[in-house]
């Protein structure tokens, strides 16, 4: 017969089993939490997936543009849908110009639809001011470089500014519209934009009409 005690064999039995103290407790809630923090990372890049990237919102995006330090003569460059747009400030006589050498240009009276309707006149812009074309050549896809202060005369007799094409000769008054006997078919493209006031336009679509 036994001579441990009932006593003595409780007390064994309590020392073999889990002590639930206070380490045991912070370990399991630690794992709990780390394994809670996987999940969820995880989870992220699956949610952020549905949401389209930085890079295809910007491809699609209008963009809005401060025209307010834009000096007279001056041409400044924004990028929309990945194409260069150039945004030119007009001076009084480069749209008095305008209307002196009409007869050399294939499509004076811009009949082709490839702009908006509000660009369908002389200086193809909603604001006789502000030249706004995408500066990419119709022929094959070059950008035109900006002639001014009497460069352009090299290359259109009596006509001071203009953008040409190096790439294969093409060449545009300062409405964007293509000359007589060069490569290039159309007139520059008007894109879609619309003035918010004076000095802010936002380029890609136009306002609604009421």
């Amino acid at each position: 017969m036994s001579n441990v005690s009932v006593d003595a064999k409780e007390s064994a039995l309590s020392d073999n089993k889990p002590q639930d103290n206070p380490r045991r407790r912070f370990l399991t809630v630690a794992t709990s939490v780390v394994g809670g923090v996987g999940v969820v990372g995880a989870a992220v890049p699956f949610v952020a997936s549905w949401n389209p990237s930085a890079k295809a919102k910007a491809a699609g995006a209008d963009v809005e543009v401060d025209i307010s330090a834009i000096e007279p003569g001056q041409l400044i460059r924004v990028m929309w849908r990945s194409k260069p747009v150039w945004i030119v400030r007009r001076t009084p006589e480069i749209l008095a110009e305008l209307g002196q050498h009409e007869d050399q240009l294939r499509d004076p009276n811009s009949e082709n639809e490839q702009q908006p309707a509000f660009a369908q006149n002389q200086y193809r812009s909603m604001k006789e001011e502000y030249l706004i074309l995408v500066g990419i050549c119709t022929h094959l896809g070059c950008s035109p470089q900006h002639m001014k202060d009497g460069a352009f005369e090299e290359y259109v007799e009596g006509v001071p500014e203009g953008f040409f094409c190096p790439c294969h000769g093409s060449k545009f008054d300062m409405a964007g519209r293509v000359f007589q006997n060069v490569p290039a078919p159309l007139n520059l493209v008007v894109p879609p934009y619309q003035f918010v006031d004076d000095t802010t336009v936002i380029i890609g679509s136009e306002a609604e009409v009421a």
